[in-house]
């Protein structure tokens, strides 16, 4: 069997260590009973032990020549291997429209987009774990005053749990990345409704974030304008890294109706 040569342009690095394989498989025990997706399979490093644990396993791979190694290396999947781009994917369709568990090593270009549509589709994923970037990694652990602490981080810890679990060093993979990785696990917290308008608290988010340095007095500009009287309030002095998740809802329902003041 021909192995798979890794493509740059898919941000392939191929995990040659089982012990680490087995670890990353390990966390999806987490949440028990209910089916795996995993997303960027390549050559089934990590497939080979999600396929042990005794629950449906789906995998999507967009790599055609990885496509054709997991037919042939893992008969037992048979149909279960899906060739897509998870990004385009219709994720009520996998399971039958049941909830499932998102698992892989991820491709480190994407990892951010992955996450994202994890948030869109978070009533169907419970529960998401991983390799990724180690400081995309710290980035979506990161509590309010890290200078890590961002727009993954706020977005992400409004609905889950993040744990992060375990640093992967660069000589594990073909090719080396230049980077070191990590795998973390993101559980379903208790929050079904933010108590906020979503849209709202994720354009207040990316707003404020995207000028970081500057006060929320002026990284809010895009939404509020220049002469809002809400921004006189003494928390507009703070700068957005300050802020918990709960600080980011009470914010935007202020935003919410500050906005509705405003003059026409």
């Amino acid at each position: 069997m021909r192995l798979v040569k890794p493509k740059k342009f898919l941000g392939q690095h191929f995990l040659k260590d089982l012990k680490v394989a087995q670890d990353i498989a390990d966390t999806v025990d987490a949440c028990p009973g209910l089916p795996v997706l995993e997303v960027g399979p390549g050559m089934g490093v990590l497939t080979q032990f999600l396929v042990k644990k005794e629950r449906p396993v789906k995998v999507v791979e967009v790599d055609f020549e990885s496509v054709a190694y997991l037919r042939e290396a893992y008969p037992e999947l048979e149909d279960k291997i899906i060739e897509d781009d998870f990004l385009k994917m219709n994720l009520q369709r996998l399971f039958d429209g049941n909830p499932f568990v998102l698992t892989g090593n991820y491709p480190y270009n994407i990892s951010s987009q992955i996450f994202f549509k994890m948030l869109e589709n978070k009533d169907l994923i419970p529960c998401c774990t991983g390799m990724i970037q180690k400081e995309v990694a710290e980035r979506i652990a990161a509590g309010p005053g890290s200078k890590t602490y961002g727009i993954l981080s706020v977005l992400i810890q409004a609905w889950y749990k993040v744990e992060y679990l375990f640093t992967v060093h660069e000589h594990v993979f073909n090719p080396p990345p230049k980077v070191k990785s990590a795998v973390i696990r993101m559980t379903r917290n208790d929050t079904r409704q933010l108590g906020c308008d979503e849209k709202l608290f994720k354009q207040v988010v990316k707003t404020t974030f995207n000028q970081r340095r500057k006060t929320l007095r002026n990284s809010i500009k895009p939404i509020l304008g220049k002469d809002c009287p809400l921004t006189e309030d003494i928390l507009f002095n703070k700068r957005p890294e300050q802020l918990s998740v709960q600080e980011f809802i009470d914010l935007t329902n202020r935003v919410e109706e500050a906005i509705k003041n405003l003059p026409v």
